[in-house]
């Protein structure tokens, strides 16, 4: 799913808020989440996950194109996510309803905590 298509889907199901009115508070929430990021802000949404910087080293790479080694790679900070017990249910039975369609598994099912 890209973000035209969680604009669209949540323009779906709030049928109150026009698809312009959605499309700007997902543009928000997103803006919202890129700065507090940016800041070095932890972000948490409990049930779904965890986005934080994690740093990665400076290390020596080797370019693919010319095989040369040695290049230096400085360390930088990169986004990261970690799922929520909730999600990573939710994910799981759903995959394992794809498995064993037998098993009487529905999504629906699923509360959250």
């Amino acid at each position: 799913m890209n973000k035209s298509e969680l604009i669209k889907r949540m323009s779906d199901k709030l049928d109150q808020l026009t698809s312009r009115d959605v499309d700007l508070a997902v543009h928000t929430l997103i803006e919202i989440m890129s700065e507090s990021l940016a800041g070095g802000e932890r972000i948490e949404i409990r049930g779904f996950g965890t986005f934080t910087n994690h740093y990665r080293k400076p290390r020596t790479v080797r370019n693919p194109r010319t095989g040369e080694v040695g290049i230096q790679k400085p360390g930088k900070f990169v986004p990261h996510f970690k799922p929520g017990k909730y999600l990573k249910r939710r994910v799981d039975e759903a995959r394992d309803e794809l498995g064993a369609a037998e098993s009487g598994f529905s999504p629906a099912s699923l509360t959250q905590p």
